[in-house]
């Protein structure tokens, strides 16, 4: 009896650990499987990745003899010339472009311009230097915290109107070098100098003051 019972659990034992093993090599091929997978899809985002990275020149600052264009709207990426400028604002908003390498420098926020056209006998000295045919730009990053400029406004201490930045209300006025004329901006915005040749706008030197908030944003 104990012969005949040692029997029959040792073939049940053996019918039971075949299973187990199939089962056990089915698991360590498909973790080798999925594992192969893994690997080729983890070299496509690598390659992807690569793919998408800012190319070099792209986060930096406006170079002499860099052109400008639309950094927004239906134009975006496409040359700035003086006829796309009306006379008395609004501003345009514009990346500098390398024409050698057709590299936009859009890589960093600080490099985003504001170009407007105002008339030249509103000009002061400093800023008429700095201008072509009433044509000046200046950094489109507010000198308080770094938020972006984006409105033309009437001052809310003058009857003119100034680039606002809606963040924190500071004002500046574009003919007197963007001074600050209200809000709690420290400084006045960096001005580019500007060249015209042929209708188009180009960088004339590098930006003139500090570029971006003094606050974090």
């Amino acid at each position: 009896m104990s012969r005949a019972s040692f029997t029959t659990n040792s073939s049940s034992s053996e019918s039971t650990t075949e299973p187990e093993a199939d089962a056990r090599a089915e698991q360590t091929r498909r973790t080798i499987l999925l594992g192969a997978i893994a690997t080729t899809a983890c070299l496509g985002c690598s390659a992807h990745a690569r793919a998408d990275e800012d190319p070099p020149g792209s986060d930096e600052r406006p170079q002499k003899g860099d052109v400008l264009v639309f950094s927004e709207g239906d134009k975006e990426g496409k040359l700035i010339t003086a006829a796309d400028l009306p006379a008395g604002g609004p501003p345009v908003h514009a990346w500098p472009k390398d024409p050698k390498t057709s590299v936009v420098r859009s890589a960093s926020r600080l490099n985003e311009i504001l170009i407007i056209r105002l008339d030249p006998a509103e000009l002061d000295d400093k800023t008429r230097e700095r201008a072509v045919d009433g044509i000046i730009a200046y950094s489109a990053i507010c000198a308080h915290a770094g938020c972006p400029v984006t409105a033309w406004v009437k001052s809310d201490v003058g009857d003119k109107e100034v680039f606002k930045c809606m963040c924190h209300n500071s004002e500046y006025d574009p003919r007197a070098s963007a001074q600050v004329v209200f809000g709690p901006a420290p400084r006045r915005l960096a001005a580019l100098p500007l060249a015209l040749a042929d209708g188009s706008l180009s960088v004339a030197g590098n930006f003139i003051g500090k570029v971006g908030g003094a606050q974090p944003g």
